[in-house]
């Protein structure tokens, strides 16, 4: 039969084992958190690069089309509303 001390003792070991595991796991979990931070940070950006791509090409656009009105109305190109 086993002594008391030493059940305590082997219950204290399986429960030092279970918390190593869980402290790797914590460990694995922050890592991988780390990771998805970094990849919606770029995620981010590269959202922030594209609106930015957008509004270049807006204002592009709107310079066109202020040209392309000064071209009718010089030309007398614009019809008249009724």
């Amino acid at each position: 039969m086993v002594e008391p001390d030493n059940i305590v003792l082997v219950y204290l070991r399986r429960m030092d084992e279970k918390l190593d595991r869980v402290r790797e796991d914590v460990a694995d979990l922050k890592v991988r958190m780390t990771n998805i931070e970094s990849t919606m940070g770029h995620i981010d950006l590269r959202f922030a690069q594209i609106e930015i791509g957008i509004a270049g090409m807006n204002r592009r656009l709107d310079r066109v089309d202020e040209r392309l009105d000064r071209i009718e109305r010089r030309l007398d190109l614009v019809g008249t509303t009724h």
